[in-house]
């Protein structure tokens, strides 16, 4: 095993093949890049606490000495004292990342993804493979994320633009959900929000069986290929039909709030 202290600001770069990344970190700003060439490292302003950097086996590992109490990271988040990590490695790196409270950033990357992060903000850009990131409170931002994708948030927006995985599943218990996607296709796409508002955008040549239910409000559609069929006032509205040849599934559900469904050009 090789491992680094690292008290002050640095750049480490490690020769040694790397196929997955774990990171455990209390307050930072994390950025982890699928990129060419050797793994690497740049950390800038470490805190009071050194992080703790390791190599085994083909995992690095990143992570701080001790913990901080709940008081002394309100006082980190309010100060803004943390460290910034930045970590590049090859594209299909399996990476476990986990921050107490901070901001995540995640691109560029083809294997294995997952992210849990208590308070903060994630992003992911222009992933493959399997995704998953859970946020307590806070957004969760995904453009351009192909392969199979997972984001579950307490209390947060999720915002997915220009997705084209195959898989999708979006749930939170209270925040809105926006996904603009681009060519389904086969998708299955799974949303579900208990108090917030649900708002789809699908080009129009889309092929997809739709099932929409909104338990209390309203639903809209640019599809006159949607039936809407408004229930008893307990059981909610629904709307569904088939696009195209219905390859591809949209299930969308709100209990508390309204759901819209946007055409969106086919050249555009």
């Amino acid at each position: 095993m090789t491992s680094w202290t690292v008290a002050g600001s640095d750049r480490l770069t490690i020769t040694e093949p790397v196929d997955r990344v774990v990171v455990r970190l209390d307050y930072a700003r994390l950025n982890v890049v699928g990129t060419e060439g050797p793994a690497r490292i740049e950390i800038s302003r470490p805190g009071r606490r050194p992080v703790l950097v390791e190599y085994r086996s083909g995992t690095l590992s990143v992570r701080q000495r001790g913990r901080w109490s709940w008081m002394e990271l309100v006082r980190l988040v309010r100060r803004r004292v943390g460290p910034e990590v930045s970590i590049g490695v090859p594209p299909g790196t399996e990476v476990d990342l986990q921050l107490v409270t901070g901001t995540l950033l995640a691109s560029g990357l083809t294997g294995s993804t997952r992210a849990e992060i208590t308070s903060g903000q994630i992003t992911l850009m222009g992933l493959r493979g399997r995704t998953s990131v859970k946020l307590v409170s806070g957004p969760v931002e995904a453009l351009g994320v192909a392969g199979d994708l997972t984001m579950e948030t307490v209390s947060g927006e999720l915002i997915l633009a220009e997705g084209t995985a195959e898989r999708i599943q979006a749930r939170t218990v209270s925040g809105a959900i926006t996904c603009d996607l681009d060519n389904p296709g086969e998708s299955e796409i799974d949303l579900a929000t208990i108090s917030g508002s649900v708002t789809v955008r699908v080009r129009r040549d889309s092929d997809l069986d739709v099932r929409l239910h909104a338990t209390s409000g309203t639903i809209t559609s640019d599809f006159p290929e949607l039936t809407v069929d408004g229930l008893r006032s307990w059981v909610g509205k629904r709307a569904q039909g088939i696009l195209g040849t219905g390859r591809g599934r949209l299930a969308v559900t709100a209990q508390s709030g309204s759901i819209t469904l946007l055409a969106r050009a086919t050249a555009e």
